[in-house]
């Protein structure tokens, strides 16, 4: 595996490879990779005969009291992980080399609508800075696929909506969340719970699991709803919100509605920010 930190030596090795017909996945991370990541990296495998997989702690999707100074940062051992789980070329640019006239003065993308709600309502701009580094990204790259976990369930529409509405050469190719045994679903946060908060954060999962029993059940979706929340709120969370969904452009579903629906939640545990999701 290669490793750059160069866009012109991204394009010239990408360019290579076109020449003699590869096609070209990408898998853009923060780095600090766990077995979710890695499972990215073999399904971009399928899809293409070259995988190329980014590191970049982007800045432009942190808010001003959020995490991104003690995001943790793991670059030797992401790289290690990385050539073993079969990724060709791993891009590792600086902030000044993605924003050469800064972060703060950057050509910025917006993607409406789907963007104002849950993630977006509860961390103003951040949808903002994850289309505007994604995009950079797929002009660097320029991959036939791309791969997203589906437990950043609303960030991936926010990029289906960006490919589909700047008509890009891309396949968006959605992969399934990884969970612990207990259900939890693997994050670079979940390292942040102390040992008494991570014997309860499973209770994110298992409120999804009742979510979805509920409606099944007929309940009414704003109880379920309402539910949820007085669950997380009982078991030490503070959530942002539990609400379902319509799977295809999340937004919200009529009273009657019970199929094609997905649930999300987002909640602190001590300073820890999780989410996850579940179809119903």
């Amino acid at each position: 595996m290669r490793s750059v930190d160069r866009i012109d030596a991204l394009r010239a090795q990408v360019a290579r490879w076109r020449q003699v017909g590869d096609r070209i996945a990408f898998v853009p991370t923060m780095g600090n990779l766990h077995a979710g990541h890695y499972s990215l990296i073999a399904l971009a495998r399928e899809q293409a005969d070259r995988v190329v997989a980014s590191i970049f702690v982007n800045p432009t999707q942190f808010g001003p009291n959020e995490d991104f100074a003690r995001y943790p940062r793991t670059p030797e051992a992401d790289e290690a992980g990385l050539a073993e789980a079969g990724c060709d070329l791993v891009f590792r640019p600086t902030v000044e080399e993605m924003y050469p006239f800064g972060a703060d003065r950057c050509v910025t993308v917006r993607v409406p609508g789907l963007t104002d709600e849950l993630d977006g309502a509860a961390r103003p701009g951040h949808f903002d800075g994850v289309a505007t580094v994604v995009l950079r990204l797929f002009n660097m790259v320029q991959p036939d696929s791309a791969v997203f976990g589906r437990k950043d369930f609303q960030q991936l529409r926010v990029i289906d909506y960006l490919v589909r509405e700047l008509s890009l050469p891309i396949a968006i190719v959605p992969a399934p969340i990884c969970r612990d045994a207990d259900g939890l679903a693997l994050s670079s946060r979940n390292q942040y719970l102390s040992p008494a908060e991570r014997a309860i954060a499973s209770e994110l999962h298992h409120t999804l699991l009742a979510m979805q029993a509920a409606l099944r059940d007929g309940t009414p979706l704003v109880k379920i709803e309402t539910d949820a929340m007085d669950r997380l709120n009982r078991c030490g969370f503070q959530p942002d919100y539990a609400q379902i969904r319509r799977i295809h452009d999340l937004a919200r579903p009529a009273a009657a509605e019970r199929v094609g629906l997905i649930a999300l939640v987002a909640a602190r545990l001590g300073s820890t920010r999780l989410i996850d999701n579940l179809e119903m």
